[in-house]
């Protein structure tokens, strides 16, 4: 008796055989290199500061490196340097996030409609985030924060306004090189959501009537929520590692006024040459960094679900 073959049968095809767990390591070759050099040169490091941060290790005392158990926890914690330091790393990172995210919003409008040079002014807009960090930041800090010649004194001064801005506004100094940097990080995001907006939803609502601000409240902005929350989570996971903008502009200073984490770490290790410390802090802000990326991994997977 001959099989029957189901219009379903016929529509898939032959099946086809499924891998054999051998075959598939086999596929899996070619990424080995680059899986090993990608655990050499992250989770190694990770592991040995996670070691030397149980260490009661100062490189200044040789007779140093017993163990200390957690006592380096205890003491970055209780630091009031320390604590200082993430009031910091907090203000400058919710700084240079809202205030990039505003602008590449604004300016992703301005791209989203057609006119004369669009294409040239959307490459010159993306151009601060190829500029090298360290290069931006010694590049505002010579020729836009200097007090006697920098542009910033000279375009404000018609108005009255002068300042050393490195000086007196430590922290609004790194946060304006920042968000200069990451406006465009943030435009081509919502440039993005943008235009993955149904036209024809679109048209519905102008031929309703409804004006162009409505359309934008009601159905733009919503449309760009997902959106606009990768935005803020993929710029706090890399704006709070931010090191070479403090470094180049301010060093910290005046005092601890501008030190964030990455920065307090550096001073612990290459400063003050507290071994054990630096690490325990390492950990610690790697702990919270992870917390901020579980975040960010769920929201980044949420964007390829359908909303029930």
């Amino acid at each position: 008796m001959t099989a029957q073959t189901t219009p379903d049968t016929a529509r898939r095809g032959p099946t086809t055989r499924e891998p054999a767990r051998g075959e598939r390591w086999i596929r899996r070759t070619p990424l080995l290199p680059g899986l090993l050099f990608v655990i050499a040169m992250t989770q190694i490091p990770f592991l040995f500061t996670v070691y030397y941060s149980f260490q009661d290790s100062n490189l200044l005392r040789p007779d140093s490196g017993s163990f200390a158990g957690i006592a380096n926890y205890g003491r970055v914690l209780g630091d009031p340097l320390f604590r200082n330091a993430v009031a910091n790393t907090v203000v400058l990172t919710a700084g240079a996030v809202l205030l990039s995210l505003a602008l590449g919003l604004a300016l992703a409008v301005l791209l989203d409609r057609s006119f004369p040079g669009r294409g040239v002014v959307r490459t010159l807009l993306i151009t601060p985030f190829l500029v090298m960090p360290v290069a931006a930041a010694l590049l505002w800090k010579t020729s836009v924060y200097h007090p006697v010649y920098g542009l910033l004194n000279w375009a404000l001064s018609p108005f009255g306004v002068e300042a050393d801005w490195v000086n007196d506004f430590p922290l609004l100094s790194v946060v304006m090189v920042l968000t200069w940097q990451w406006t465009p990080f943030m435009m081509l995001i919502m440039l993005a959501g943008l235009q993955s907006q149904s036209p024809e939803v679109l048209e519905a609502a102008r031929v309703d009537g409804a004006r162009p601000l409505a359309v934008f409240r009601r159905i733009t902005f919503p449309h760009l929520r997902r959106f606009v929350e990768l935005a803020l989570l993929l710029g706090t996971i890399y704006i709070v590692q931010t090191f070479d903008a403090v470094y180049m502009i301010t060093q910290g200073g005046p005092g601890q006024a501008s030190t964030n984490l990455p920065y307090f770490i550096y001073l612990q290790a290459f400063r003050a040459f507290d071994v054990g410390e630096a690490a325990a802090a390492g950990v610690i802000v790697v702990a919270a960094t992870l917390v901020v990326a579980m975040f960010a991994l769920r929201v980044v997977s949420s964007l390829f679900e359908e909303e029930s």
